[in-house]
């Protein structure tokens, strides 16, 4: 829409430019209501992941079992290793013709980084055959029947 100007000109025009402060205005206050409700969707959600009964798995001649306690010891086929000598170790696993495969056990109370660091040496040196060892799941004991 196009409005006249407020001087009072004999010969004046209407003005042809377009009012941009509402336009500002209106995202301006979008940009506040994202930037107030885009935390609430980065909220974490606790889960407890389900017990499944499954096979134990398969034991072949290329399996290593790496182990990580509470406190972040890793132990190569229960022989504690320092970390660099895992990588050592992992280095010259992945140069072999046929891979092993990497089962890895850690505890419950183990701490992320240390399980993110070990995957990512067993990337790097090659290893891609990555399985984490869980317990199996107790069976419960049946109710009788009525």
């Amino acid at each position: 829409m196009a409005f006249g100007g407020l001087d009072k000109k004999p010969n004046g025009a209407p003005m042809a430019d377009i009012n941009m402060t509402p336009l500002i205005d209106v995202m301006l206050v979008l940009l506040v209501i994202f930037i107030i409700t885009a935390p609430l969707f980065t909220h974490a959600i606790r889960l407890d992941l389900p017990k499944v009964a499954s096979q134990p798995a398969r034991e072949t001649p290329q399996t290593v079992t790496l182990s990580i306690d509470d406190a972040g010891k890793l132990f190569w086929n229960d022989t504690p290793v320092s970390f660099e000598q895992m990588r050592a170790r992992f280095a010259d696993a992945g140069k072999t013709a046929q891979k092993p495969e990497l089962h890895l056990r850690a505890s419950s109370a183990t701490r992320y980084e240390v399980i993110a660091q070990v995957m990512g040496a067993a990337q790097q040196a090659g290893l891609e055959r990555i399985g984490f060892v869980t317990q199996p799941a107790r069976p419960q004991a049946q109710a009788p029947a009525r």
